[in-house]
C-alpha cells in the first residue's frame, strides 16, 4: 500500500542530518504498518499529478501559517478536496490538520492564548493521550460535518474526523523528545517565551503515546487498501 506523504515544511537546518526531515519522521513512526512512501515536497511546490499517485495521504506539520499567502497553498488545498472526492483516506498533523480544515470550510487562526508546546494531554474519544505539540495556530471553526474527537483545555478542536477516512490532529505524533528539544533551541529562543519552554524542557523525560496514535493514524489510512 502506498501512502503519499505532502510534506508543507522543512526540519531545522542543524538536525535535519541526525533526526531526518518532516516525511521521514513519518516513515519512521509508521514503520511496521506494512506501506511503502512516496514524499512530495509540496513547500518547494513538488505536486503530486493528482489524489491517484497514492492510495492514502498524509499531510506533514509546517512553520507557515495556512492563512498565509504562499503560491502553494491554493493548489494544496484543491488537492485535499480531490481526495477527499476520490475517497481516499488522508491524515493531516498540525499545519496538515489546519489546511485540511480550511480546505473543506473551516477557519484556522493565531490562538490568542499562545503557545502549546511540548508534552500536552487530550481526551481523545474519553481517553487521557499525550503527545508532543508545537504550534500556536489553532482551528477556530470547524469544516461542515466534522467531528471533535481530541481536545482539551488549551486547544478544544486537536483532533477532527470529517466523514469515516480524513482525520487531523493538532499535536505531533511524529515528534520526539529530541525533536522538541532541537525546535527549542534553534525556533523557539526569542520567539516563545522561557516559561513556557522550560515547562516543555522538564516534560522531555515523560513517556508519550506516539506509537499508540500511530496505530489510530493507519487505522485510518488502512482505508485505502483495495
Amino acid at each position: 500500500m502506498r501512502i503519499g506523504i505532502l510534506q508543507t515544511g522543512h526540519s531545522p537546518d542543524e538536525v535535519r542530518d541526525d533526526l531526518g526531515d518532516y516525511g521521514q519522521m513519518f516513515t519512521r513512526l509508521l514503520d511496521g504498518h506494512g506501506y511503502d512512501f512516496t514524499t512530495y515536497s509540496v513547500v518547494d511546490n513538488q505536486f503530486p499529478d493528482g489524489p491517484d499517485a497514492a492510495d492514502g495521504w498524509l499531510i506533514t506539520g509546517s512553520k507557515h501559517g495556512a492563512y498565509e499567502d504562499h503560491d502553494w497553498i491554493e493548489p494544496l488545498e484543491t488537492l485535499i478536496r480531490d481526495i477527499r472526492d476520490a475517497d481516499l483516506p488522508l491524515v493531516g498533523v498540525c499545519f496538515g490538520h489546519q489546511i485540511i480544515a480550511q480546505a473543506l470550510g473551516g477557519k484556522v487562526e493565531k490562538f490568542d492564548g499562545g503557545w502549546a508546546v511540548g508534552r500536552q494531554v487530550y481526551d481523545i474519544d474519553g481517553e487521557q493521550v499525550a503527545l508532543n505539540a508545537w504550534h500556536q495556530d489553532q482551528v477556530t471553526e470547524l469544516p461542515e460535518g466534522a467531528r471533535v474527537f481530541a481536545s482539551n483545555d488549551f486547544c478544544q478542536n486537536a483532533g477532527l474526523m470529517i466523514g469515516d477516512k480524513i482525520m487531523t490532529i493538532q499535536p505531533h505524533p511524529e515528534f520526539t523528545a529530541k525533536m522538541i528539544d532541537a525546535l527549542i533551541k534553534y525556533r523557539g529562543r526569542g520567539n516563545i517565551s522561557e516559561d513556557i519552554l522550560s515547562h516543555a524542557q522538564d516534560g522531555l523525560t515523560q513517556t508519550i503515546d506516539a506509537d499508540k496514535f500511530a496505530d489510530q493514524m493507519a487505522q485510518i489510512l488502512n482505508k485505502g487498501d483495495k
